[in-house]
C-alpha cells in the first residue's frame, strides 16, 4: 500500500504500513509458455519452476463455457463460466496453494498452516499431503462439516476456533510467526501463494478472442481480483492484451466491508463487526487486516469496476438455478456472480451486449446436505416410487400408463 520494497524470508504484512505485500509484476517482454499442463504452462510468470511441477494434480487450466440459460435471465448476451470449481480440490484456491507448497518444500519448512472458511482447508491438506508436509487447519467453528472433513481426509489437523475467520486468521498467523511454518491462508498474507492466482488471467486470455468487458469474482479479502488483474496489467504492458477487464466484486449482504466503502466512496475499508451470512465463502469480516480489503477495493476502482452484495436466499437460488439450468453444481459464495449480474444488468452498469465472465471458484458438493435429504426419501416398491414421482410436476405429465 506504501509502495515500499522489502525483503522477508517468510512473507506477511508490511513492516512500514502494516499493509498487504505483493510480488512485483512479471516484467516484459514476459516468459514463453512452458508446454506443461494446465497452471504450469505459465511457470515463467510465476514464482515457480518446472522443477515443482511433480506437486501438480492438473490445477489450473479450468474450461469457460458459455452459460446457455443463464444468459436469459441476466439478459445479458454474451455470459460465460470459467469452471474453477473442477480445480482438483474443488476451487480455485489449488491456484494459489500449488504455488505456496512449492514455496514451503523450497524453504524447506516443517510445517504448513492456514485459516480457512472451507475451501482454502481442502486445498492445502491436499497439497501439503502430496508434499509430504503437515498441514494444520484453523477454520471458524460454524464452517460447514463437509468442508472440515475433506481437510481431515487429507490428514491434516483441523482446529475450529471460537468466532468467526478473523479469529481463525489470527491464530493461524501467530503459529506460522511462532513456530516458522509457511502460511498459505488465502488472504494477502503469503505473496509468493497468491501470486499463483495470476494464472486465472493469464487462461482467460488464452481461452478468449478479447478481453471480456467483465470478470465477475467473489470476493472474502480479494487476492483473486489481483491476481486476474495483474495478470491482465503484465499482457497489457507486454502488448498481449488490448485493455483491462473491469472486476465486478461480489460480496454478502452479511458480510460485505468492501462493497461497503465502495458504496460510500471511501478510500479505506472497515472491519465488519458481526457476520450475518451463511455464504461462508466469501464470509470474511476483514478484522485486524482491513488494508487487504482496501487493496482490493482499490484494484476494483482502478480496473472502473463495480462492489454488488448479494443475500444469502437469492444465493441459494442461485445456486439450484446452475444446478437445475446449467448442469453445474457450485457453492453459494460462487453462485452469487450470477445474481450480481443480473442486478446490474437491471440497474444499467453491464450492457447487454457486453461480455461477462463469470469466476465460478467453489463447487458445490462440500456444502451439500447429509443424510436423508441427500439420499432422498426411502421408498419400498415400484408401486410407491410412482407415488413420489406422481409429486413432480414434470415426470408425472409424461406418465400416462
Amino acid at each position: 500500500m506504501c509502495g515500499r520494497g522489502q525483503d522477508m524470508a517468510f512473507p506477511d504484512y508490511c513492516a512500514h504500513c502494516g499493509g498487504p505485500v505483493v510480488l512485483p509484476p512479471t516484467a516484459a517482454p514476459l516468459p514463453r509458455p512452458t508446454g506443461l499442463p494446465g497452471m504450469w504452462n505459465h511457470a515463467g510468470r510465476l514464482p515457480v519452476t518446472p522443477d515443482t511441477a511433480w506437486l501438480s494434480m492438473g490445477e489450473g487450466g479450468t474450461p469457460v463455457v458459455p452459460a446457455a440459460a443463464a444468459a436469459g435471465w441476466c439478459a445479458v448476451e454474451h455470459l460465460m463460466f470459467k469452471l474453477d470449481h473442477l480445480n482438483p480440490s474443488g476451487s480455485f484456491k489449488d491456484r494459489a496453494t500449488a504455488v505456496g507448497v512449492a514455496q514451503a518444500v523450497w524453504q524447506r519448512a516443517q510445517a504448513v498452516v492456514c485459516a480457512s472458511s472451507g475451501n482454502a482447508a481442502g486445498s492445502t491438506a491436499a497439497y501439503a499431503a502430496r508434499a509430504g508436509l503437515p498441514a494444520i487447519v484453523l477454520m471458524p467453528e460454524a464452517v460447514p462439516p463437509g468442508k472440515a472433513a475433506i481437510a481431515r481426509a487429507h490428514g491434516a489437523i483441523v482446529l475450529r476456533v471460537r468466532g468467526d475467520y478473523s479469529n481463525a486468521f489470527r491464530a493461524a498467523r501467530e503459529l506460522a510467526a511462532r513456530f516458522g511454518w509457511i502460511n498459505l491462508t488465502t488472504t494477502y498474507v503469503n505473496p509468493v501463494a497468491v501470486a499463483g492466482l495470476k494464472s486465472a488471467g493469464y487462461e482467460l486470455a488464452d481461452q478468449l478472442a478479447q478481453t471480456p468487458d467483465w470478470i465477475v469474482v467473489p470476493v472474502g479479502a480479494g487476492p483473486l481480483v489481483h491476481g486476474i488483474v495483474t495478470a491482465y496489467r503484465e499482457m497489457r504492458n507486454a502488448g498481449e492484451a488490448a485493455a483491462l477487464p473491469r472486476i465486478l466484486g461480489v460480496q454478502a449482504e452479511g458480510c460485505a466491508p468492501i462493497a461497503d466503502a465502495f458504496d460510500r466512496g471511501a478510500a479505506e475499508v472497515a472491519p465488519w463487526q458481526e457476520v450475518r451470512t451463511r455464504i461462508s465463502a466469501i464470509s470474511d469480516p476483514l478484522r485486524g487486516y482491513p488494508s487487504d480489503g482496501s487493496y482490493t477495493l482499490r484494484l476494483v476502482r482502478e480496473t472502473g469496476g463495480a462492489m454488488a452484495t448479494v443475500g444469502d436466499a437469492e444465493a441459494g437460488e442461485a445456486v439450484d438455478r446452475l444446478a437445475h439450468r446449467e448442469g453445474l453444481l457450485i457453492e453459494s459464495g460462487a453462485a452469487a456472480d450470477l445474481v450480481a449480474v443480473r442486478a446490474l444488468r437491471a440497474r444499467g452498469t453491464i450492457g447487454a451486449d457486453e461480455t461477462v465472465v463469470c469466476m465460478l471458484t467453489g463447487h458445490g458438493a462440500k456444502t451439500l446436505a447429509t443424510g436423508a435429504e441427500v439420499g432422498g426419501p426411502v421408498v419400498a416398491d415400484a408401486d410407491e416410487a410412482v407415488d413420489r414421482l406422481r409429486a413432480h410436476t414434470a415426470i408425472a405429465e409424461g406418465m400416462t400408463v
